[in-house]
């Protein structure tokens, strides 16, 4: 009996919870839900009958199946949740002679009556249809008018506000979704990039290593002294496609402050975020790219817990310094220091530079990163704080 019980309540992998799950909410969030039955308990204090023993014989008996069907909508495959819903509206209609607090129930099935899956026309239609089922029902019962008007006003407004929401929540899903396959064919696309770059650079170059030792091979067996210089211009080759990889290897594990930029711009966007910033300035690359993790974990921190409606990069020279400022309206918070705060301190101190962050609740947080630019590089020119390239 356990494990059935267990099971009746472990979420299907396309179920409502399920999506909780994989956004990250906890699935336990529907449940705040559940005060609006409180409407079960207090619904007898507008009857003329009150509180009796049916009441309670009823309520004893059914709350506890709802509470199983409300479940069981959350957990069931996309499917079948309707399935629930749908018994919710029957026990509420089925019920209404003898317990008039099954109107929460049936208004808690016409909420929950989309299903996870179906289309917005369809579910309005449904609403509808349930609604004058009960006005019929209601009326040959004998409720009085009011209830008539009333029921079905609360059940269409609260089912197409909770519907419309979730609708919303759908789209951001797929959206997201989206963003995780162009992120994906974007990594695949830059595997092959380099894939074809590796073999353009290394083939030709294996080849003639291959062609001039083998020459020499023959040379020394014929005990020519050419052998040496063949073997000679063999290594010249090696040492030579050996700076050429160093170099592409460079190339791919630096990162490049303007594309993060635009990356960041990406990502605020899909948050709902306005992005404001300067053009970067040219810099050396080990500045350039110390600067770029940077605002990548602090863009990130924005996304994920700022809550902001704005933010803004800036940077600025002071003397031979470099400051990059990256602020937000956001809700502000105490400064925890975890592994991304301390990465992005020790980038910039293998760099003699330094970290500052201020947070104020309620006001945001500014992100202040200065990096002393290398004597032998040119010094960039000022470049003003407020320049303005929105999403």
């Amino acid at each position: 009996m356990t494990a059935w019980f267990a099971r009746l309540l472990r979420p299907a992998p396309d179920s409502a919870a399920a999506e909780d799950l994989a956004r990250g909410v906890s699935p336990y969030a529907n449940a705040v839900h559940l005060l609006w039955t409180a409407w079960v308990f207090l619904t007898p204090l507008f009857t003329t009958s009150g509180y009796t023993w049916r009441w309670l014989l009823l309520t004893a008996l059914t709350y506890p199946v709802f509470l199983l069907l409300f479940a069981r909508v959350l957990l069931a495959p996309r499917r079948h949740a309707a399935y629930y819903a749908w018994a919710m509206v029957a026990m509420g209609l089925a019920l209404l002679a003898w317990y008039p607090s099954s109107v929460s129930y049936f208004i808690f099935g016409c909420v929950m009556l989309r299903g996870w899956g179906h289309s917005g026309l369809r579910y309005l239609l449904q609403l509808l249809g349930c609604n004058a089922l009960f006005v019929v029902v209601a009326w040959l019962i004998g409720y009085p008018w009011q209830s008539l008007i009333w029921v079905p006003l609360m059940a269409l407004i609260i089912g197409i506000c909770i519907n419309v929401a979730a609708i919303g929540q759908e789209k951001e899903a797929e959206l997201r979704l989206s963003q995780e396959e162009v992120r994906r064919l974007a990594t695949t696309a830059e595997r092959e990039r380099i894939g074809r770059d590796l073999h353009d650079l290394l083939g030709h170059t294996l080849s003639l290593i291959t062609l001039k030792l083998e020459l020499a091979g023959k040379l020394h067996d014929r005990g020519d002294a050419r052998a040496r210089l063949e073997i000679g211009e063999a290594e010249a080759v090696a040492r030579e496609a050996l700076a050429q990889v160093r170099s592409a290897v460079t190339g791919i594990r630096s990162s490049d402050l303007a594309g993060e930029l635009a990356a960041a711009r990406l990502l605020l966007e899909c948050q709902g975020v306005l992005l404001q910033y300067a053009p970067p300035p040219g810099l050396p690359p080990a500045v350039e790219q110390a600067l770029a993790l940077v605002l990548r974990e602090a863009v990130t921190n924005i996304a994920r817990h700022a809550r902001a409606r704005r933010a803004e990069i800036g940077f600025e020279q002071d003397g031979r310094t470099l400051h990059m400022s990256i602020r937000d309206d956001g809700q502000g918070h105490g400064v925890v220091e975890g592994n991304g705060l301390a990465g992005m301190r020790e980038r910039l101190r293998a760099l003699h530079g330094s970290l500052s962050i201020s947070a104020r609740r309620g006001e945001g947080t500014c992100v202040l990163a200065s990096v002393p630019l290398p004597p032998s590089a040119p010094a960039p020119a000022p470049l003003p704080l407020a320049a303005e390239n929105s999403a």
